[in-house]
């Protein structure tokens, strides 16, 4: 009994550090969480100087575009035709969007971030904000959008009185 005993000790005291080392390390990923980051902030920028192939550019071939209160834009051909008819549209209104703060997370070659943002006018004062998800996958080294989306915190304006008309 005395030799199983010490046979299963020294089989505990053996395997102990096996079974440490077989745990993983902590990966650094500040690199690729600071490059998802980075993306948004082209992103942003790019809306706000109307440079649509920049932001398609950012997308997967296969990326996925969910914008509120509009169809879902699937892949880049229906990215760009949303994308440049919505900057056209923040350009006349001369609305700019404004980064909030974010978290992000990256497990192998997927990453996401989610945050919140604004919308201000000329004078600085705000009309909308909402906050966003984007999930992105890393494709030859470059973090690629897959799946993108946003809301708005704001309730949608009442219908036109012309619009309630012609719901009934």
């Amino acid at each position: 009994m005395r030799l199983l005993t010490h046979l299963a000790i020294v089989m505990a005291t053996a395997l102990t550090p096996t079974a440490c080392s077989a745990a993983t390390a902590p990966v650094d990923q500040s690199a690729d969480e600071a490059a998802l980051k980075a993306s948004t902030n082209t992103w942003l920028a790019a809306y706000n100087a109307g440079d649509v192939e920049k932001i398609v550019a950012l997308y997967s071939d296969d990326g996925v575009l969910m914008p509120p209160h509009a169809a879902v834009a699937k892949g880049k051909a229906a990215i760009r035709a949303f994308i440049t008819a919505d900057t056209a549209g923040a350009k006349a209104a001369g609305v700019k969007l404004v980064n909030g703060s974010s978290t992000v997370g990256v497990v192998g070659d997927t990453g996401w971030e989610a945050g919140s943002y604004t919308v201000t006018v000329a004078s600085g004062a705000t009309v909308d904000s909402g906050s966003y998800i984007s999930v992105s996958r890393k494709v030859n080294g470059q973090w690629l959008y897959i799946r993108d989306t946003y809301n708005s915190d704001r309730p949608l304006p009442p219908p036109t009185p012309a619009a309630a008309t012609e719901a009934k």
